[in-house]
């Protein structure tokens, strides 16, 4: 029993000592996604879409929940944003080629048609999209993707 007792308070004090711990914020603000936006031209609802689903963790640019201040949820999150952006990250959109944008737009399809993003960890707390979002965002991307696939055929005139 004494052993439980000390095992449970060491674990107190490493909880306790972790919250001082911090991992830096990612949050560059809105302008991070400015050229994104505005060379794949979303509706204002599939902006929308984007701004509550997708760049919470494919941008420079996460809004925190409360819960992200409490150790060890902040490194959960934390991992889950670094991962994302090394995936999909829309703030540095502008350093893509046409090549890899096209390529990303046809990741980003083939994600969201099987259900694998946005992520079950994130859909827990902030709700799936619905099939009609999925189809808004579907659709936005493949206009997208016929753009890039336009200018890639242009330039290899």
């Amino acid at each position: 029993m004494k052993i439980v007792k000390y095992i449970l308070i060491v674990l107190l004090v490493a909880l306790v000592i972790i919250q001082f711990v911090r991992p830096e914020k990612n949050n560059d603000g809105y302008e991070s996604v400015i050229f994104f936006e505005k060379e794949t031209k979303p509706s204002a609802e599939v902006a929308l879409l984007l701004k509550e689903n997708c760049y919470d963790c494919h941008s420079n640019q996460t809004q925190y929940p409360w819960y992200s201040e409490i150790a060890p949820f902040s490194f959960w999150l934390d991992e889950h944003i670094e991962h994302g952006k090394g995936h999909f990250n829309v703030s540095v959109w502008d350093s893509y080629s046409i090549k890899k944008k096209d390529h990303k737009m046809e990741e980003l399809i083939e994600m969201v048609e099987e259900g694998e993003m946005p992520l079950n960890e994130y859909t827990w707390v902030h709700g799936n999209l619905t099939e009609t979002e999925q189809n808004l965002i579907l659709q936005w991307a493949a206009l997208v993707r016929l753009q890039y696939k336009s200018q890639l055929q242009v330039s290899s005139k």
